[in-house]
């Protein structure tokens, strides 16, 4: 003998919310998922002790300085942008006794003759803006002798360097050769044969 079976029926409540459940509105970002970092990409030690480190300041101290020191950390290497030497001095004028913070790296500048003495913290400095920083009298802190002597960011001045001064920042923007367009153009060559060609010259179709 066989058995029949027959589906269980739902209530009608049930059915009510089966015919008139809304879908996911993805126009107005209903399935996007939140891209914030949470931690920094790099599997470099130094860099995951330092988020230790400011993770412990943040949770006890509240600090909005901590806080954004720990995003920085976070940050990918292209968001941590390089400050020169010359950005350096010309930020810190009249800023007296206190520590600027960057969190990237600090490069020489060829162009500025005279190092003031400045407190300076950063994750990296090269060999050059070392030296002349500590020959001029000033001092080259990390992040963890920051956090001792300014557990809270006070007395201190939080720099960053320039995010879009990268060379490849050039290229982005509107296509070249659409008026009023200054984005640079990716060229084989900077010949007479190439940019400077078909409609740039007579003897190349026309010239404009």
């Amino acid at each position: 003998m066989a058995a029949t079976f027959s589906a269980p029926k739902l209530p009608e409540q049930h059915l009510s919310q089966l015919a008139f459940s809304p879908g996911i509105d993805l126009v107005a970002g209903g399935r996007n998922k939140k891209t914030k970092r949470t931690a920094p990409k790099s599997d470099d030690v130094y860099l995951k002790l330092l988020v230790k480190l400011y993770r412990f300041l943040v949770r006890r101290t509240k600090s909005n300085f901590n806080a954004m020191i720990l995003k920085r950390l976070f940050m990918s290497k292209t968001n941590r942008a390089p400050l020169s030497m010359r950005r350096l001095v010309k930020f810190m004028e009249g800023k007296g006794d206190q520590i600027a913070v960057i969190v990237g790296t600090v490069t020489d500048d060829k162009r500025i003759n005279e190092v003031p003495a400045m407190k300076v913290c950063a994750l990296r400095f090269t060999e050059t803006a070392r030296a002349r920083i500590i020959n001029a009298g000033g001092e080259c802190l990390t992040f963890d002798q920051l956090a001792l002597r300014a557990p809270l960011g006070q007395n201190t001045v939080l720099l960053r360097g320039p995010k879009n001064a990268r060379e490849a920042v050039k290229h982005f923007g509107p296509a070249p050769g659409v008026p009023h367009s200054h984005t640079k153009p990716y060229v084989r060559s900077k010949g007479r044969k190439f940019e400077k060609a078909r409609g740039r010259r007579n003897s190349r179709g026309f010239k404009v």
